[in-house]
């Protein structure tokens, strides 16, 4: 089933769980994410970011994505990650986006709300969920920069209300890429951006961060959770093993190696976030 991200991200906000969403790079992930989901019988979001998308074109990751999620049993959205362009998140919605992150963190604040708003105006006319982010998740990955500013609740509050997101992606301390110690995620921000967002919330940088750690974020009220880095090594990791072999010239070899580590690290992250059994 192809849909908007909504309704699974609030049934997870109603359950108590979290949907994992997974960047994808070529089709061997989007193949690898969705065959994870069937074994799991989980809903799941297939992500690109903007350097993803000029890599493969929207064109081609709503032909992939759709094509699997329209033979798939359990629920497939595509989500547009971490874009900062007005322009660029409504051309996402018109070639088939069904979920879309609008992100004006590196503006001022007004002028992040007027973006925002406006997205959310004209995503919502066509049915499309929208995704945005106050505070800053820090690291790099994917072309995606910036430094840790930990999310007002104060702010929050007022953002929210104004602009009207379906979906609040919240900065507790988490950063993109792979971490080089433990992250340490404010946990007492957590519980008061919960009680004071009447929304589901996101977790950015899952990838790297421990498995109790992304519990307790989900116990608390996060209902969204990002993977991307680690599947990236996971896929790059068997393919360089495959082509250990000399002998392997053939892509479908090395490259099933690499949708065949990235389906099994997905089904970890999917039990991780309690949504396993939840598409039945």
């Amino acid at each position: 089933m192809y849909v908007t991200s909504k309704e699974m991200i609030y049934a997870a906000r109603k359950g108590g769980y979290a949907v994992p969403a997974f960047n994808a790079e070529n089709l061997e992930m989007v193949q690898a994410i969705v065959a994870a989901a069937e074994k799991m019988k989980s809903p799941v979001m297939i992500q690109t970011t903007p350097s993803t998308v000029k890599y493969l074109t929207l064109r081609q990751a709503v032909a992939m994505v759709k094509a699997e999620g329209e033979a798939a049993s359990v629920p497939v959205a595509l989500h547009l990650d971490h874009c900062e362009s007005y322009e660029d998140v409504m051309a996402a919605v018109d070639a088939g986006y069904t979920s879309v992150m609008i992100d004006g963190s590196k503006l001022p604040y007004e002028e992040n709300i007027a973006v925002t708003k406006k997205v959310v105006e004209d995503a919502h006319a066509k049915g499309i969920t929208v995704e945005a982010e106050l505070g800053t998740v820090g690291g790099k990955e994917d072309g995606h920069s910036a430094d840790i500013a930990y999310t007002d609740p104060d702010e929050a509050l007022d953002f929210f209300s104004r602009t009207g997101v379906d979906i609040f992606a919240v900065a507790i301390g988490t950063a993109h890429g792979f971490y080089k110690g433990e992250p340490k995620l404010n946990f007492e921000l957590l519980g008061k951006l919960a009680e004071t967002i009447e929304a589901p919330l996101v977790l950015h940088g899952g990838s790297g961060v421990p498995d109790e750690m992304i519990r307790k974020t989900i116990e608390m009220g996060i209902n969204k959770v990002n993977f991307a880095t680690e599947l990236r090594a996971a896929m790059t990791k068997a393919v360089r093993e495959s082509l250990a072999d000399e002998g392997i010239i053939d892509p479908k070899k090395f490259m099933g190696k690499g949708r065949e580590a990235v389906i099994e690290l997905c089904c970890h992250k999917i039990k991780l976030c309690g949504s396993d059994g939840k598409a039945e």
